[in-house]
């Protein structure tokens, strides 16, 4: 894809992303249910920490594009790698975990995950927008351009450091107000909600490993931006 068509590309998902952000905290507190404003707001969400990270992405993937189009190959190179970095770390694992995460409880058991209550307050465009449509994007974004993934340990150790940040972050507001950020999690013992956290840190590892997979099947190894 040329750079400029990619400057476009990469402009207009931060603009998409950054404007379904927006939407988000513009839902009114007084029309939420209660316990969606507990302590930690709507920023104790995955998919809305999710969006946030999207923006970020596709706003340093922008700026890497607009360097290499006014020659700033050097200061290029930095950005590329922090785009590189941000993507196969977090962004392509995080929204792919995100997506099937959700629609795979929701569709065992909505109460779970996203009470049919928030149907009168999130309207359904914006539900697929933050559960639905990251996913295409991701994909997307790796048959745009090709992406240097870092060693497989580093990249792991990363992924597995945010990861334990956001379920300390999950742990703090219940140990604060006594209330889970989800509704799942009450139905475990100590033992059972562990065992679930570790099966979701395996399961966004293996996001991890298929996003690497995929750019090298399309890219292979030695093709990078």
């Amino acid at each position: 894809m040329e750079i400029s068509t990619l400057a476009t590309y990469h402009c207009l998902a931060f603009v998409w992303y950054f404007f379904i952000a927006y939407s988000t905290t513009q839902v009114k507190a007084e029309e939420q249910p209660s316990e969606v404003f507990l302590y930690g707001g709507q920023w104790k969400y995955l998919t809305v920490l999710n969006l946030v990270l999207q923006a970020v992405f596709y706003g340093v993937s922008f700026v890497a594009d607009v360097l290499r189009l006014i020659k700033k190959l050097r200061c290029a190179k930095c950005v590329i790698s922090s785009r590189d970095l941000l993507f196969s770390v977090l962004a392509f694992p995080v929204s792919t975990f995100v997506s099937l995460s959700f629609w795979t409880l929701y569709t065992y058991n909505r109460e779970l995950v996203y009470p049919k209550s928030l149907d009168g307050v999130i309207p359904l465009w914006l539900n697929h927008a933050m559960h639905t449509a990251v996913f295409p994007f991701a994909l997307l974004e790796i048959l745009a351009l090709p992406h240097r993934y870092p060693a497989k340990k580093k990249g792991l150790i990363l992924l597995g450091f945010v990861a334990s940040l956001y379920i300390s972050w999950v742990l703090w507001i219940y140990s604060v107000t006594g209330e889970w950020v989800y509704p799942l999690f009450a139905l475990f013992s100590p033992f059972g909600l562990a065992a679930f956290f570790a099966g979701s840190l395996a399961i966004i590892i293996s996001c991890y490993n298929f996003g690497e997979f995929l750019n090298r099947m399309i890219w292979g190894q030695s093709k990078f931006s």
